[in-house]
């Protein structure tokens, strides 16, 4: 097949999304079809003079420096037979032909509805509900029931595309069992180390999470605190917290296996991948009790949830694993076994699968 995927614009520092979009690339490129990502910086389909004249300087800028400029090789690698296109717009035009074309979010939705049959048989692949911008969440919704085939990551998500009256395909996420795992023991980790992402964006939790951190540090002052973001060091930050600015890939495996407590406290995800790349790496997980979440971790099981926005009960949380070293490993042991589960050959299966037009791949166990 020749599958054509859409990814708004491009970006030199990681996201989840992204990455998710370049594994099923590579994946695909190695099941033998041939695999295009298409980028453009002009992202909305009803732009006006001024954004485009600005996403046509953008596109003219970075295209001077070749491929090289629009591929994600400092922290992503994609496989050299992956055609990677860089384009001013998502009009039609500029749209390879082929057999498959994948819409990877809202506003590529858009384009997609209106190209002509030569692209491809149209797809939506859904990550995330994305009605952070309440004035568009309207527009964001009825992108849902375009006439796309959808295929969503998360359980919740396709829950929610039912309620619309919509049928989506359920493709779970996976991790690089390669990328991340257990090199330290769980149980010699220093049960007082916590890790976190960063990220100023307000639905991810950050200031929550540290509110929460910053009040188990007065019950255990030996608590070590490290995160990890793309930007530089937030001022927010306290000067006992260790903060790592765009860690590479082997970085955040070994952060990983120093921390013995990973904290998520995102009030929404689509699926939080930090979280499960910690418990692969053999991190307890405190986290919030989110459909994100929930695809992974289940309270008391393989994680302890707590409610979004809700610090106080995420600070008990976190201290109740620092204190209890048997409920932490376990939960630690069954959180690894657990995201052992969700791997990339059944994902890209089910995937391939769907893009065939088949619901079910051949042979695979849903996770």
């Amino acid at each position: 097949m020749r599958i054509a995927f859409l990814l708004p614009n491009f970006t030199h520092v990681p996201i989840g999304g992204f990455k998710i979009i370049y594994q099923y690339a590579n994946r695909l490129q190695e099941r033998g079809h041939q695999v295009s990502v298409v980028q453009a910086p002009l992202v909305r389909r009803d732009a006006g003079a001024k954004n485009q004249l600005r996403a046509w300087t953008t596109y003219l800028k970075r295209g001077i420096g070749g491929p090289a400029s629009f591929r994600p090789d400092r922290w992503m690698h994609v496989h050299p037979a992956v055609q990677m296109i860089w384009r001013p717009s998502f009009a039609s035009y500029w749209i390879p032909e082929g057999d498959a074309v994948v819409a990877t979010a809202w506003r590529t939705a858009e384009w997609v509805r209106h190209y002509p049959a030569s692209k491809g048989k149209k797809f939506y692949f859904i990550q995330h509900l994305e009605t952070w911008n309440r004035a568009q969440s309207d527009r964001v919704i009825q992108t849902w029931k375009l006439p796309l085939t959808k295929i969503v990551i998360a359980r919740w998500l396709k829950d929610y595309a039912a309620t619309l009256g919509e049928q989506a395909i359920y493709v779970p996420n996976a991790v690089d069992e390669s990328e991340f795992g257990v090199d330290d023991a769980i149980q010699l980790r220093n049960p007082c180390h916590v890790g976190m992402l960063f990220h100023r964006t307000p639905w991810k939790g950050s200031k929550d999470g540290l509110n929460a951190l910053m009040s188990v540090k007065k019950s255990v002052p030996e608590l070590q605190v490290t995160l990890f973001g793309t930007e530089s060091r937030p001022t927010e930050v306290p000067s006992w917290v260790h903060y790592i600015e765009n860690p590479s890939r082997p970085d955040l495996r070994r952060l990983y296996n120093q921390i013995a407590i990973f904290v998520g406290p995102s009030w929404t995800e689509g699926w939080g991948l930090p979280p499960m790349e910690a418990a692969l790496s053999g991190a307890a997980l405190c986290l919030t009790d989110i459909g994100g979440h929930r695809e992974f971790a289940q309270h008391e099981d393989t994680a302890l949830l707590s409610p979004a926005q809700d610090a106080d009960a995420l600070a008990r949380n976190v201290l109740r694993l620092i204190q209890d070293s048997a409920l932490r490993w376990r939960l630690a042991h069954r959180a690894l076994m657990n995201c052992q589960r969700f791997t990339w050959e059944y994902s890209t299966a089910r995937l391939e699968a769907a893009l065939m037009e088949h619901e079910q791949a051949p042979g695979c166990k849903n996770p």
